[in-house]
């Protein structure tokens, strides 16, 4: 057991190490180069309230890829993971700098994903939802692609995005990455005398010290921003990491219940309105609660608390009571955006 745990401690500790030593580098880098998030500019989905660099995923991915470099196998799948996280970086540094349109991002992601399933690692099978016994394989095929395919493309994007969306307060984003990639680590873990979970672990491991150690410089006050750059990256190797653990879809949904559910939510109100899908708003959850005056402390800490009860829930659920737990997760989070938005409205009509 004692090696298994470190499989998981070392590339943590690595990554947790270089992030701490290079994100300060990284604030006078951008500080010095005027690359500057001002709330001035007047976006509608900003919360800040000072000039501050985006730009978090330059020293996360530094932790990481020297992680990997260090305790991966450097085989197809590994390379083409650092190929998948370099498109995500290299867009997302430019959209911190010059903010690229959503279109060439989705097409960017798109790009990433194919590159991860040309590799073999994409989603061969799933648990039927109803009958938890049951797998429902995906290799039927279309000309040159099979469902599966077509299936990873979507889910890697999805969470490419959906992951970001939950990162507009202060420390939410890097304590909700953390926690997930530990949970996913410790269901590796579980079944580590499977040595195809062993790269599993190292690569949870090196997720989680990553953005744990990017955590206090974006708590706040807040010194830098995880930046588009940070966050598809980080959406990204969790999605890795449902597939690489055998398709626990379920798993990675469940704990992060809070932003898939807002992610449906957001996306389901553009449609709705007639707007495209693709551009931000201001109407998410930690949105909402900022607007009532909730601290951001209190809001980041919240979420985290959320996605720590939703991890320890998924460590005891079998994959149907996880679909069930999700389902509650978004209904329960529905109820609490409508009764929000309505007694913001009310707060607004007051005389």
């Amino acid at each position: 057991m004692g090696n298994i745990i470190h499989i998981f401690s070392y590339p943590f500790l690595t990554a947790f190490s270089l992030v701490t030593i290079t994100t300060p580098l990284t604030i006078k880098f951008f500080r010095r180069q005027g690359w500057l998030d001002n709330p001035q500019r007047h976006r509608v989905n900003i919360t800040h309230l000072y000039p501050v660099p985006r730009g978090g995923g330059l020293p996360i991915a530094i932790g990481i890829f020297a992680a990997i470099l260090l305790f991966l196998p450097l085989d197809t799948k590994v390379l083409a993971i650092l190929l998948a996280i370099t498109i995500n970086l290299v867009v997302g540094l430019i959209d911190d700098v010059h903010n690229i349109s959503p279109y060439i991002r989705l097409v960017t992601n798109t790009l990433a994903a194919i590159c991860l399933v040309l590799a073999g690692i994409k989603i061969a099978f799933i648990t039927h939802p109803l009958f938890p016994h049951q797998v429902l394989f995906l290799d039927q095929h279309w000309f040159f692609v099979s469902l599966g395919d077509i299936l990873t493309i979507v889910w890697f994007v999805w969470m490419t995005n959906v992951v970001g969306w939950a990162g507009g307060i202060e420390g939410q984003l890097p304590g909700l990455v953390s926690i997930a990639a530990v949970t996913i680590g410790i269901l590796g873990i579980r079944f580590s005398q499977d040595l195809t979970q062993w790269p599993l672990i190292s690569l949870a491991g090196a997720i989680a010290g990553a953005y744990l150690g990017f955590l206090p410089y974006n708590f706040y006050p807040q010194q830098i921003m995880p930046g588009y750059s940070g966050k598809s990256v980080a959406g990204l190797l969790l999605g890795i990491l449902a597939v690489l653990s055998g398709a626990k879809l379920a798993t990675a949904i469940l704990v992060l219940g809070i932003p898939m559910a807002d992610g449906i939510l957001a996306i389901s109100r553009r449609l709705w309105r007639g707007q495209s899908p693709v551009w931000g708003d201001a109407e998410y959850l930690h949105h909402l609660l900022f607007r009532l005056g909730l601290p951001r402390t209190k809001i980041a800490i919240l979420y985290w608390l959320f996605s720590l009860i939703l991890g320890i829930l998924v460590l005891n659920l079998n994959s149907q009571q996880k679909i069930y737990a999700f389902l509650l997760t978004f209904i329960v989070l529905v109820a609490i955006s409508l009764f929000l938005k309505r007694l913001l409205a009310r707060r607004t009509n007051l005389p």
